[in-house]
């Protein structure tokens, strides 16, 4: 990308890039760059070196991070207290030539990548602040999160989560304490507040999971998870409403297989779910992010490439690998030559391709 050298002195210097993204032109590799988030190990940015490159060369346009690594069973992966962490992400935005999302999953309660061991502070879960339904507290709370993830120079938290907390047999979600409520006026209403105090603060929200996880009876990091007798039309209702009130800044898809959505495929790789509901009948233009691609849920039964053609044709924005199921240093650099090989054959216009690109600059000239 096309940066005047005086621009990116100041991104060294400050550790911020403070060129608007829209102002540069890509190339096609950097456009593509821009659709992939990729997870890594290392509490500085060299003990990744691959990522490293690849955010310097505009191959990656997002990381995501972690305080627990799961395949090696060990804490520290990137986060081992608030000075190190600010080191790492400042260390990052500075090689990124484009602002970088850094993202993270710091919903409350369980779900806390920034831990009171590690020096940060505790946020009550979704579920406690559902059953409070007190507005003031969410935006305490929500207060809090925002200017502790901000202070780490995190940009995107994967929150709130707005799945309706409707089926008690529900593993990862209801049992996780994940969701404000089963009432979707309940969860509306306390994601509203979320929302408005993250963009407030200069953090950019997640809706998830599209279209509803709070009914099913198993995790998707786990395998096949089918909902299609479980799942109801009033799970659309938190997002249908934060889209109409312009309250949706990013919408991360389930890997969810629901027949009478799609009958062939779950809704990150369904064009019906993403493209026809999400975009269509909802009306929502902004990023669609997938949740990780590495789940079992589709590991299982989709290779690679077919996973990232799939999410590509259904309408995924940013195709996102955590590498925290299994570990794949190469999976970002795979997934680009994908993309790329769609295009060669024709399977996609480069009209695609500039459309997640558009979205995604749009949304990255809130980075502040």
């Amino acid at each position: 990308m096309k940066i005047k050298a005086a621009a990116r002195v100041i991104c060294l210097f400050l550790g911020v890039c403070s060129v608007p993204a829209a102002a540069f032109s890509a190339t096609l590799e950097e456009k593509i760059g821009q659709m992939i988030m990729v997870g890594f190990r290392g509490t500085v940015a060299d003990d990744a070196p691959a990522v490293a490159d690849d955010i310097e060369a505009g191959r990656i346009g997002g990381v995501v991070l972690f305080d627990y690594d799961v395949p090696t069973g060990e804490y520290g992966r990137n986060i081992r207290s608030p000075e190190q962490l600010r080191r790492l992400t400042a260390d990052l935005r500075a090689r990124a030539p484009v602002p970088l999302f850094i993202a993270i999953d710091q919903e409350g309660g369980r779900v806390s990548r920034l831990k009171e061991r590690c020096g940060f502070s505790h946020t009550p879960s979704q579920r406690e602040l559902g059953r409070l339904d007190d507005t003031g507290a969410t935006r305490a709370a929500a207060g809090i999160t925002a200017d502790m993830v901000r202070a780490a120079g995190i940009n995107v938290n994967f929150a709130p989560v707005v799945d309706l907390d409707g089926n008690p047999l529900n593993p990862v979600i209801g049992g996780l304490e994940r969701s404000f409520s089963a009432d979707p006026a309940v969860v509306i209403r306390q994601a509203r507040v979320v929302v408005e105090t993250f963009r407030r603060k200069g953090v950019i929200s997640t809706l998830k999971h599209f279209p509803g996880h709070g009914s099913s009876d198993a995790d998707s990091h786990a395998g096949f998870v089918d909902v299609t007798g479980l799942w109801s039309e009033e799970e659309l209702a938190p997002f249908a409403t934060l889209i109409n009130e312009g309250l949706a800044d990013m919408v991360m898809t389930a890997h969810l297989f629901n027949e009478t959505i799609d009958p062939l495929l779950p809704a990150t790789l369904s064009r019906a779910t993403i493209d026809g509901l999400l975009r269509g009948r909802l009306g929502y233009d902004g990023v669609v992010i997938s949740d990780d691609l590495q789940m079992k849920a589709l590991r299982d039964r989709y290779g690679f490439e077919e996973t990232v053609e799939k999410a590509v044709l259904a309408g995924v924005d940013i195709l996102l690998f955590a590498n925290n199921s299994i570990y794949d240093e190469e999976a970002p650099r795979r997934a680009a030559a994908v993309v790329a090989s769609l295009l060669e054959r024709g399977v996609i216009d480069a009209g695609r391709i500039d459309r997640s690109f558009r979205r995604i600059m749009a949304l990255k000239d809130r980075i502040r």
